[in-house]
């Protein structure tokens, strides 16, 4: 046999090969994967909802979206917020945030940055404690705003992180399009008649030692 048909050979069962056992490794990974990543969005409602002991799902479908809507309610099975992912693209890839807010529509009670790829040392500050603690109390009405190198001047401002404002505009930006289609399509009333539905399939209760 041609020596270079034979490394050909050799070459294509050794990517075979290789493509199988990534395979299987992947596919025994994959439920772990998902497991954390549970654990991860569990662990980050009651954060933004730290008033919550449990919570209910709500899903609605908005436009070609599926959009989900966590109610926090307390010990007594009351709402005490809704919590709800915001996705969008930031400088370098996808940011994920978990968004905590009152059940008035007005105010965030908090963040929690579940994903981002922004450059180290500058755009991947948008998940330290410093930059998410801005967004504790901030107002929402008429649109969360970023101002650079000064203090926030209004109740709907937070600071931007100096050398990287466009991913801090990503983060507000994320927040004012999940939040409008919150304000828009989960109406207070509709919120706080789930809160008292039985908890769906998927809701957790909060454990001991879960946020702080």
């Amino acid at each position: 046999m041609n020596k270079v048909v034979k490394m050909v050979l050799n070459l294509v069962v050794i990517g075979v090969l290789s493509g199988v056992i990534l395979s299987g490794v992947f596919h025994a990974a994959d439920p772990l994967i998902q497991a954390n990543r549970e654990k991860e969005l569990k662990e980050a409602i009651f954060l933004v909802l730290p008033e919550a002991k449990d919570y209910r799902t709500v899903e609605k479908t908005i436009g070609k979206e599926k959009f989900t809507v966590y109610i926090g309610v307390d010990a007594a099975g009351e709402p005490v917020g809704v919590a709800f992912k915001a996705d969008g693209g930031g400088f370098q890839g996808n940011i994920a945030i978990m968004v905590g807010m009152g059940l008035d529509y007005l105010k965030l009670k908090g963040i929690k940055v579940l994903e981002q790829l922004e450059t180290p040392g500058l755009g991947n500050r948008i998940s330290e404690p410093a930059f998410e603690g801005q967004f504790k109390g901030v107002d929402v009405r008429p649109k969360i705003e970023y101002i650079k190198n000064r203090k926030p001047e209004k109740p709907n401002q937070i600071q931007a992180i100096t050398g990287a404002t466009i991913s801090s505009n990503a983060v507000v930006t994320n927040l004012n399009n999940a939040i409008a289609k919150v304000v828009s399509s989960f109406p207070v009333d509709e919120i706080r008649k789930a809160a008292h539905e039985p908890k769906r399939e998927g809701a957790g209760k909060k454990e001991a030692g879960d946020g702080k």
